[in-house]
């Protein structure tokens, strides 16, 4: 024969605690909905991707595809030259609303030719300003441009007036390991992508849709 008395006293727990659930998720909403609220300004933001993570990129391209979705035009700056055409350069390169570039002939990860990647990325950044500086494109991605202050070949004091000066509804992302300090200080949002793990380091060979 059942317990009655414990079903009754089971029934009223989980009753009890349904209704903490429910109020713990109203606070949570009532604090969300204030933050809403808050947020009222309207205007472009900068974002930057660093880390020694894989899926920097990738992310910025995925936003960039976002940005698409909703009619946006676009303009991308690679300022890393590979050995093959990425995919990404092959998907939206033809895209009619995207403007993509990839810096000429300097920097590559397999050769090192300093004053050949300094005018490489002076010209990639040339080109840059343009895009910072015209109100027809809603996002700009500057694509491993963060390498060119590693290595000294741009002042990133000229990126930063770039970026303060730019229309107020564009969107900026760049994307690179590191980042000078002044960079990542200025920024709206900075998301850094850590490495737990990496197919390479077991042995797997890079292949094309996953590494270009």
């Amino acid at each position: 024969m059942k317990d009655l008395s414990s079903e009754q006293e089971s029934k009223e727990q989980k009753d009890d605690q349904a209704v903490k659930n429910e109020a713990r998720l109203l606070k949570k909403k009532a604090v969300v909905d204030q933050r809403i609220a808050a947020a009222t300004e309207e205007r472009g933001v900068t974002i930057l991707l660093t880390g020694n993570g894989k899926g920097k990129s990738s992310s910025a391209f995925g936003t960039m595809a976002r940005a698409l979705g909703h009619g946006q035009k676009c303009a991308v700056i690679q300022f890393i030259k590979g050995r093959k055409a990425t995919g990404e350069q092959l998907f939206f390169g033809s895209h009619p609303m995207v403007d993509f570039h990839v810096m000429g002939h300097g920097f590559t990860w397999e050769t090192r030719d300093p004053e050949l990647e300094k005018e490489a990325a002076e010209q990639a950044w040339a080109l840059a300003k343009q895009m910072l500086a015209d109100p027809s494109v809603h996002f700009v991605l500057l694509d491993e441009i963060t390498y060119m202050y590693k290595y000294g070949y741009l002042n990133e004091d000229d990126l930063i007036a770039a970026l303060a000066a730019r229309p107020p509804h564009q969107n900026v992302m760049m994307t690179g390991r590191t980042a000078p300090r002044v960079l990542l200080d200025s920024v709206d949002t900075h998301s850094k992508i850590g490495n737990e793990r990496h197919a390479f380091a077991n042995g797997v060979k890079a292949q094309a849709g996953i590494e270009w």
